[in-house]
């Protein structure tokens, strides 16, 4: 009878939770739609806020906390600590892109860039849209010398969030390694 009770249980979480999860991926894509056609930095920022704002919802007030805990040790540069909460977070929530992107800056900070790719290849294979990781791919190819993986990661930020005055630069400093000198 309890096993009944517990399955029954289960289902009505879960049959409510997909309409939710549904409602959440709607308003990430019109989110999206609307920074990729935002007219001014100050738009596109707010939009940017929101859909941040969106991703960090994991659905798991213990995965939020790690992630808050991750990014306040973030801020105050503790990061061996920051590494150990996104850690955590990776482990137990593995299909959380923000754990991952967590885990990439913690890494990028420490100037592991090895690392750091591979976090951020996680975060883009489960969140192809993540500009913010798109645009750590750019920094670190950049930094390693490899500009044309770096204009190209660029290059994509922009069809995703095309008011990043960073990336603008970025792509300009980059073009005439990439591209050359047009005569």
């Amino acid at each position: 009878m309890n096993f009944k009770s517990i399955v029954t249980a289960f289902l009505a979480t879960v049959m409510i939770s997909l309409p939710i999860a549904g409602l959440a991926q709607d308003r990430l894509d019109t989110l999206m739609s609307e920074l990729q056609q935002a007219e001014d930095e100050t738009s596109a920022l707010r939009l940017e806020n929101q859909i941040i704002t969106e991703w960090s919802k994991s659905g798991s007030p213990a995965m939020d906390l790690l992630l808050k805990r991750g990014r306040d040790a973030l801020d105050v540069s503790e990061l061996d600590a920051a590494t150990e909460h996104f850690r955590a977070l990776t482990d137990h929530a593995p299909e959380f892109a923000e754990g991952w992107h967590g885990l990439a800056l913690a890494y990028y900070q420490e100037e592991r860039f090895g690392p750091a790719l591979d976090a951020l290849e996680r975060v883009l294979a489960l969140n192809p849209e993540h500009f913010a990781a798109l645009r750590g791919v750019g920094a670190i190819h950049e930094q390693l010398g490899n500009e044309v993986l770096a204009y190209g990661a660029f290059e994509q930020v922009l069809t995703l969030r095309p008011h990043d005055p960073d990336v603008i630069d970025a792509l300009e400093r980059l073009e005439t390694k990439v591209k050359g000198v047009t005569l």
